[in-house]
C-alpha cells in the first residue's frame, strides 16, 4: 500500500487521535499534505475504534472530530488560495509541489463548480488542491462554506463509519490491504458518474 511510514495503522499507533486530526487537516488543505493516506487512514480509524485498539473514543466523537478537522483544513486551503493563489500558478515545481496537481484540481473545479468541493473529498490529491483553487478563483465564501461542511462531514463520517462496521467482519480483518484498495476504487464512483453525465450532455443528438 505504500511506504511503511505511511501505513495507517502505524501512524495511528504512533501518533494517536491528535495525529489523525493533524493528518486529516493537512491532507484537506495544505500543499504538502497531498501524499497522506486520507481514505485508508479514516477507514483504519473506524476499524481500530471498533476493536478498541489504540483508539478508545466513541464512534460519534471520532466522526465529529474528524469532520471538524476536514472542514478546518479546507477552510485554511481556501484562505491560502485566496491570498496566494495567483503566485501559486507561477510557482516552479519542487519535490513537494507539482504544477500538474494544481492544474488537475483547477480543471476539476472548472468542470463541476461548487459541487467539486464535495466530490473532491473522495478523490486523492484533488481534495488537497481543490479548496486552494476555490480560494484563488474567489468562489463566494458562503457557498464554499456550505459545500465544505457537506463534503467534509460526508467524507469524515462516511469512511470512518464504513471502517467501523466492516472492520468487525472477519474477512475484512484478514484482507485489510485489499479492502483499502477497494475503498479507494469505490470513492471514485461519484466522479465517474459525473463524467458520464458530462459526456452525454456533450454528445451530439441524433
Amino acid at each position: 500500500m505504500g511506504p511503511s511510514f505511511l501505513d495507517p495503522q502505524s501512524l495511528i499507533s504512533t501518533f494517536g487521535l491528535i495525529g489523525i486530526l493533524v493528518m486529516v487537516f493537512a491532507e484537506s488543505g495544505l500543499l504538502i499534505g497531498f501524499f497522506l493516506p486520507g481514505d485508508s487512514l479514516l477507514f483504519t480509524t473506524g476499524l481500530l475504534v471498533a476493536d478498541g485498539t489504540y483508539l478508545h473514543q466513541p464512534l460519534w466523537l471520532m466522526c465529529l472530530l474528524v469532520s471538524a478537522a476536514a472542514v478546518a483544513g479546507d477552510q485554511f486551503g481556501y484562505a491560502f488560495g485566496r491570498r496566494f493563489g495567483p503566485s501559486l500558478f507561477r510557482r516552479p515545481d519542487s519535490r513537494l509541489f507539482k504544477q500538474e496537481n494544481l492544474t488537475r484540481a483547477g480543471e476539476f473545479f472548472a468542470k463541476y463548480g461548487a459541487r467539486s468541493i464535495v466530490l473532491a473529498r473522495f478523490v486523492p490529491i484533488v481534495r488537497t488542491f481543490t479548496p486552494i483553487v476555490a480560494g484563488a478563483s474567489h468562489m463566494h465564501y458562503r457557498t464554499f462554506l456550505l459545500y465544505n461542511v457537506i463534503g467534509g462531514t460526508a467524507w469524515g463520517c462516511g469512511v470512518t463509519i464504513l471502517g467501523y462496521f466492516l472492520g468487525q467482519v472477519t474477512f475484512v480483518k484478514s484482507n485489510i490491504e485489499l479492502i483499502l484498495v477497494a475503498i479507494v476504487a469505490i470513492s471514485l464512483i461519484p466522479v465517474a458518474i459525473e463524467l458520464l453525465r458530462a459526456r452525454r450532455k456533450k454528445s451530439p443528438r441524433h
